[in-house]
């Protein structure tokens, strides 16, 4: 009866080492969506359909640009992800604003963007204009610099960023970071290497990017386009004089 009773504790205790191990039954513990903190998964579940999958080459600006990433600072990051950013097609992530993300996946994404991707000395040389526009820009004065220092190259038919319908996608602010960042990922050059034909030119000045940024925006239509999809998105050509 004894040798019966240890044989039973025997076999008890190797059901139940096997059942932590049955089919369906999870290695380890279930990670629930609003407790994800991975950089890597949050990044690819949320943001790279349009900032790309290594924050390069999406529709929308390249988030591994390490000038952008000099540019913005964090409230303004957390502003944008957490409640979108009017104009444009980028919603709101955070939960108090309807989205899916907590404040701490938030700040997951805004630590993970910077320890990939800035560069705190990328702007050693001349200072850029202000992130957030200041001045009223002139609109009159934006279409001339527009014509001097941007025309060349926007001016094949797949690179018409003066087209109302792509204007009503990209709000000012996007714009206006286009510009003073650049686009490295798809030869788009910063305000310092701005110039016609990709030739060197004088750094845009503050005023030059207000007024450039005014002018955009007296040409879009205050109809917001139906989809973006009917934008085509397209590479630009690839003549900057980007270091």
């Amino acid at each position: 009866m004894r040798l019966f009773a240890q044989v039973l504790l025997i076999c008890l205790a190797a059901l139940s080492v096997g059942c932590e191990h049955a089919p369906g039954n999870p290695e380890s513990p279930i990670v629930r969506p609003n407790e994800v903190a991975d950089f890597g998964k949050l990044y690819s579940e949320n943001c790279a359909a349009c900032h790309g999958a290594n924050g390069q080459n999406g529709p929308a600006i390249d988030l591994a640009n390490p000038e952008y990433q000099a540019l913005v600072d964090d409230a303004t990051l957390r502003k944008w992800i957490s409640g979108g950013m009017p104009g444009t097609e980028m919603p709101a992530f955070a939960q108090s604003a309807g989205g899916m993300l907590t404040d701490a996946q938030v700040n997951a994404l805004i630590d993970g963007m910077r320890k990939r991707w800035s560069r705190p000395s990328v702007f050693a040389g001349p200072t850029p204009p202000s992130y957030a526009q200041i001045q009223l820009g002139d609109a009159h004065g934006g279409e001339q610099t527009y014509q001097a220092r941007c025309s060349a190259c926007h001016a094949p038919l797949h690179q018409q960023i003066t087209s109302p319908d792509y204007l009503a996608l990209v709000g000012d602010q996007a714009l206006r970071s286009i510009i003073i960042a650049g686009r490295p990922d798809i030869g788009q050059p910063d305000w310092n290497h701005l110039g016609p034909n990709g030739k060197s030119a004088p750094p845009l000045s503050a005023p030059d990017v207000d007024n450039i940024v005014a002018y955009l925006a007296s040409l879009r239509n205050p109809a917001p386009a139906q989809t973006a999809s009917s934008i085509p998105i397209q590479s630009a050509p690839s003549t900057s004089t980007r270091r």
